[in-house]
């Protein structure tokens, strides 16, 4: 039977470093900083995890599923989540409710720090898959078939990535509120993406949770569970 108190005090480890990775950076996060912030001593983060390297391992793959929870959980709310406008703008919600997930979407230098270089590492084998993802939804007729999968899918990550990006570049006041933004990308690319009919929602909705299982078998995997994600 799992141990509640050990499983509690483990995403209580996770939580705290969290925080400080995103405030602080990789680097500069110890793992006595992460025990002190979480209440416990630095032998007993060590009972969880056996080095600072495994402990944001652990995180990263937590984080990942969280984020392709938290998008299948809103596309299978909305009745049009499986068009291709209604599901890349529920993935940028997911991604724009985790600061973790955002720094870790641009391979943030400051945040991920020495360990985006480590060798063997979860970044080592990181390729880009979005192509992937359009390619699967033009086979179930929700992305015209006549767009090319590199090209459109480079410019769904360049979108993603801009929107994370641009709230670091310029002051807040000077940029519209985030849901009418993200809701006008959705719209956007509804319209230039789908085909005539919309899209078949359901066809669409399928392919998320399919990728969504991928990425849950994923996890317990130990070789590179860090490839980007086609959300």
């Amino acid at each position: 039977m799992p141990n509640s108190k050990h499983e509690a005090r483990e995403q209580r480890i996770l939580d705290t470093a969290a925080g400080l990775f995103v405030h602080y950076g990789y680097d500069k996060t110890t793992v006595a900083d992460i025990a002190r912030d979480s209440g416990i001593s630095k032998g007993a983060v060590y009972l969880h995890f056996e080095s600072k390297d495994a402990l944001f391992e652990a995180l990263l793959r937590r984080e990942m599923l969280a984020h392709n929870h938290a998008w299948l959980a809103r596309v299978d709310a909305d009745p049009e989540g499986g068009t291709i406008g209604a599901l890349f703008k529920h993935s940028l919600y997911a991604l724009e409710a985790s600061p973790f997930m955002a720094a870790l979407f641009m391979q943030d230098d400051r945040v991920l720090g020495s360990y985006l270089r480590k060798p063997g590492g979860l970044f080592t084998h990181r390729k880009p898959t979005r192509h992937l993802f359009v390619e699967q939804m033009q086979r179930v007729g929700a992305i015209r078939a006549e767009l090319d999968p590199k090209v459109h899918g480079h410019i769904l990550d360049m979108l993603a990535f801009s929107l994370v990006a641009i709230g670091q570049i310029r002051a807040v006041e000077d940029m519209p509120p985030s849901e009418p933004l993200i809701e006008a990308i959705g719209d956007m690319l509804q319209r230039a993406l789908a085909p005539e009919d919309g899209g078949d929602s359901d066809a669409g909705k399928a392919i998320v949770q399919a990728l969504s299982a991928a990425a849950r078998a994923k996890s317990s995997e130990t070789d590179h569970p860090g490839e980007e994600s086609h959300s």
